[in-house]
C-alpha cells in the first residue's frame, strides 16, 4: 500500500544567498501541489560576534540586520505572489539559525517539513560555525530536505 506524504506547514530559513533563495522558490512549488503554508524566516545571529571576539553587538548593527532581512522577505514574498501562492508568513528572528531552524521553529509551528539550501559556508567557516544543515538534519523533529542549486537557473 503506497503511503503518499502532504506536507502542509514547510519552514524555510533564508540569508539572502543563492542556495537559501533557491530552496525557497521550490518551497514554493511543493506547498503549492501539498496545499500547504510556508512559514519563511530570516534568522539575525546576534551572537555572532561575541563569538568571535568583538563582545556585545550593537543595538545598531542589531537594527540593520532587522531591517535588511525584513527587505529580504519583502522581496521573497512578492515572488511568492507572483507564482500565485500567498499561503505565506515571513518573520525576522533573533538567535542561532541553528537552534531555530532544527528545534524551535518547527516546534512551535508544527512543522512537518524544513527546507534549506545546500550550505554557502567554506571549510574554515564551516569548522568555526558549522553548518546548519548538517545540525538541522540531525535535529529536525521532522523531515529535511536539502535542495542542490541546478547547475543553470
Amino acid at each position: 500500500m503506497a503511503m503518499e506524504q502532504r506536507y502542509q506547514t514547510i519552514l524555510v530559513g533564508v540569508d539572502g544567498s543563492a542556495q537559501a533563495n533557491y530552496a525557497y522558490r521550490s518551497a514554493i512549488e511543493v506547498a503549492k501541489r501539498n496545499d500547504g503554508k510556508i512559514i519563511v524566516v530570516a534568522a539575525v545571529q546576534n551572537n555572532m560576534y561575541d563569538f568571535l571576539g568583538y563582545g556585545n553587538i550593537s543595538e545598531n548593527f542589531l537594527n540593520q540586520a532587522k531591517k535588511e532581512y525584513q527587505d529580504l522577505l519583502d522581496d521573497l514574498q512578492k515572488i511568492a505572489y507572483e507564482a500565485n501562492f500567498t499561503n505565506l508568513e515571513t518573520q525576522v528572528v533573533y538567535g542561532n539559525p541553528k537552534e531555530l531552524l532544527g528545534d524551535t521553529l518547527p516546534k512551535k509551528y508544527h512543522v512537518d517539513l524544513i527546507m534549506i539550501g545546500q550550505s554557502g559556508l567554506n571549510a574554515v567557516e564551516r569548522f568555526m560555525i558549522g553548518s546548519v544543515s548538517q545540525y538541522v538534519i540531525s535535529h529536525a523533529p521532522c523531515d529535511v530536505l536539502i535542495v542542490h542549486p541546478e547547475k543553470k537557473e
